[in-house]
C-alpha cells in the first residue's frame, strides 16, 4: 500500500485557529448587532461615523483577517481530503489563496482609504 501523508502536522493548530478565529468573528457579530440595537437609522452618515472611529476600523481589520484564515483553513482542508491530483490541488490552492489575499487587501484599502 502507497500511502501518501498530506497535511498530518496541521491538526492540531488549524483546529485551534478555527475556534479562535470563530471567537474572533462571533465577538465582532455582536458588536455589529448592538450598534443595530442602538436604533440609529442605517444609512451612510451613521456608518461612517462608525467606522471614522479607528477601534473600529481594527475590529474590522481583525474580522477580516480572522475570516480570511478561517476560509483558508477550511478551504485547504477540503481540497487535501478531495482533490486528489497534486497538480489540480496546487492550482486550486493558489486561486484561494489570491483570492483570500485580494478579498484582505481590498478591506485594508476601504477601512484606509
Amino acid at each position: 500500500m502507497n500511502r501518501v501523508v498530506t497535511g498530518a502536522h496541521y491538526g492540531l493548530r488549524d483546529w485551534l485557529a478555527q475556534r479562535i478565529t470563530a471567537i474572533i468573528m462571533a465577538v465582532y457579530t455582536l458588536i455589529i448587532l448592538c450598534v443595530f440595537m442602538l436604533g440609529l437609522p442605517v444609512n451612510y452618515g451613521v456608518w461612517k461615523d462608525l467606522f471614522a472611529q479607528g477601534w473600529m476600523r481594527v475590529a474590522t481589520l481583525l474580522f477580516a483577517a480572522s475570516l480570511a484564515w478561517h476560509v483558508w483553513v477550511g478551504v485547504r482542508d477540503i481540497l487535501m481530503d478531495y482533490v486528489r491530483p497534486l497538480g489540480l490541488r496546487f492550482t486550486l490552492e493558489m486561486l484561494v489563496l489570491f483570492t483570500i489575499a485580494g478579498y484582505l487587501g481590498w478591506t485594508i484599502q476601504i477601512l484606509w482609504r
